[in-house]
């Protein structure tokens, strides 16, 4: 895949940015969940998630963060939950 967690970590905030701004949160974060399971890579969000694991999500806003752990099972890959 070749992207580092700092590009991914600013992917996801860039991302994160643009669904926070929806009025209503629980659909922007659902919205974030969905657009990283449809667009990135399984590689990508696999990478992200051990960076959170690893971090406590270090450099992710509170957004993306708390998207990501909340809806964590819409968006890891499935092998990696086995």
């Amino acid at each position: 895949m070749g992207m580092n967690a700092t590009q991914l970590i600013k992917m996801a905030n860039q991302i994160g940015t643009f669904f926070a701004s929806q009025p209503n949160p629980e659909q922007a974060r659902a919205d974030f969940a969905l657009h990283l399971k449809k667009q990135w890579d399984p590689q990508m969000r696999t990478a992200l998630y051990a960076h959170i694991d690893a971090t406590a999500g270090e450099g992710l806003s509170a957004f993306a963060l708390e998207a990501m752990q909340g809806l964590r099972e819409q968006i890891e890959p499935l092998a990696k939950r086995a």
